[in-house]
C-alpha cells in the first residue's frame, strides 16, 4: 500500500459534499455500526505494508493509533478535521519526502465489540476514507486500562515496512490515549482478535521492546480526556518509553504535535524552526506544541529541507474546528 499523493483540493471537495448532503465524516459509526469494518479488521491479516515504489522511493512508515473509549472518542474526529495540517507540514515543509500513514483504533479486548481496528499505510486521500470507517465505540472497561498492548503486538508482528527492512530506519508509532496498558498480551485475545496462536502470554515490557525495534514509539496524553495530567498514567508510560511521552494541553494541537515530532526525529528541523513553521501556516498551536515537545526537541539542529511539492505550494487554509 502507500501509492498516490495527498491532495487538499480532493479533501476540500469531499468535505463540501458531506456538508451539503448532511453526511458525517464518520458515517459508518454514526449510522449505528458496532462491528469492525471489514477493511479495518485485524483478524487474519498477514501484514499491513509500507513499501517503496517509483512514486515513493524513500517511504517512511507513520502509524497513529488512538484510544476510542470513553472521553477519547473525539480524537479521530479531530484527526480527520486536521489532516490537511498534518500532511501539509510533513510535505510542504519537507519534514518527510514520502510519508505513508496508517490509522488504528484501540479499545478494550476484555469487553468491547471492536477492541482493535487497523487501516492500511496510505499516502493519499484514502487516509480520510480509513478514518471514516472506524467504529467510535466509546466503551472501555473503566479500570484505567485499555488494550494498548494488543495494538503494539499487531504493530510489532503484523506490519512490514521498507524504511526499516531496507534501510534500517525505524518508522514512527504514536499512541494517543489516557489510560494504562494491561500487564501482558493475552493468548485468548490475540487468538480472538488477530487470529494468531501464542503458546504463552507476552509481558508488556517485552512487547514494548519488540515494537520499539521497528518504530520510534510515542505516547500522547491529551487534555480533555478522563485522565489528562494524571501523574500515575504519565509515570506508567515514562517507565516504558522514557522521554517519548507527551502531555498535550490542547487536543486540537495533536496533528501539529505529531508533525513536529516527526520533523525532529528526521532531523529536518529544530524545535524553534518547527514552531516558526506553525506560525507560517496559520496554526495557533505553537505555544501548546512547544510546551509539549520541550522534553524531546530542545537539542536538535536543523538540516537542509526538501523542495515544496507542487500540490502543496499554497498555504493550507482549511479550518474545521
Amino acid at each position: 500500500m502507500g501509492s498516490g499523493a495527498w491532495s487538499t483540493d480532493v479533501y476540500d471537495a469531499a468535505d463540501r459534499y458531506r456538508r451539503a448532503t448532511g453526511k458525517s465524516a464518520f458515517a459508518y459509526s454514526d449510522s449505528g455500526a458496532r462491528t469492525v469494518h471489514k477493511a479495518l479488521d485485524p483478524k487474519g491479516v498477514g501484514v499491513r505494508e509500507s513499501r517503496d515504489s517509483d512514486e515513493h522511493p524513500d517511504s517512511v512508515a507513520i502509524a497513529v493509533l488512538f484510544d476510542v473509549t470513553g472521553s477519547m472518542g473525539s480524537v479521530p474526529r479531530v484527526l480527520q478535521q486536521k489532516l490537511p495540517q498534518l500532511l501539509g507540514l510533513l510535505l510542504r515543509k519537507g519534514y518527510v519526502t514520502d510519508p505513508q500513514i496508517l490509522f488504528g483504533a484501540i479499545g478494550d479486548a476484555t469487553c468491547d465489540r471492536a477492541p482493535l481496528q487497523v487501516g492500511q499505510f496510505e499516502s493519499d486521500n484514502r487516509l480520510d476514507d480509513d478514518l471514516g470507517r472506524f467504529v467510535l465505540e466509546g466503551g472501555g472497561g473503566g479500570q484505567m486500562t485499555e488494550s494498548y498492548e494488543l495494538a503494539m503486538y499487531f504493530m510489532a508482528r503484523h506490519t512490514s515496512i521498507d524504511c526499516h527492512e531496507k534501510r534500517g530506519k525505524r518508522g514512527y508509532l504514536f499512541i494517543i490515549g489516557d489510560e494504562q496498558a494491561y500487564s501482558r498480551v493475552k493468548i485468548s485475545e490475540v487468538r480472538d482478535v488477530i487470529g494468531d496462536e501464542l503458546t504463552e502470554p507476552i509481558k508488556l515490557r517485552a512487547i514494548v521492546e519488540e515494537v520499539r525495534r521497528k518504530y520510534d514509539t510515542y505516547y500522547i496524553l491529551p487534555a480533555g480526556s478522563s485522565y489528562a495530567g494524571n501523574t500515575a498514567i504519565l509515570d506508567f508510560w515514562r517507565d516504558l518509553l522514557g522521554q517519548n511521552v507527551i502531555a498535550l494541553d490542547d487536543l486540537d494541537a495533536v496533528c501539529e504535535t505529531i508533525a513536529l515530532t516527526i520533523g525532529l526525529g528526521e532531523d529536518s528541523i529544530d524545535l524553534d524552526e518547527g514552531l516558526a513553521d506553525l506560525g507560517e501556516v496559520g496554526s495557533a498551536a505553537a505555544g501548546t506544541v512547544g510546551k509539549a515537545l520541550a522534553r524531546i526537541g530542545g537539542g536538535r539542529a536543523p538540516v537542509a529541507r526538501g523542495a515544496t511539492p507542487p500540490d502543496l505550494a499554497a498555504p493550507v487554509s482549511v479550518e474545521r474546528l
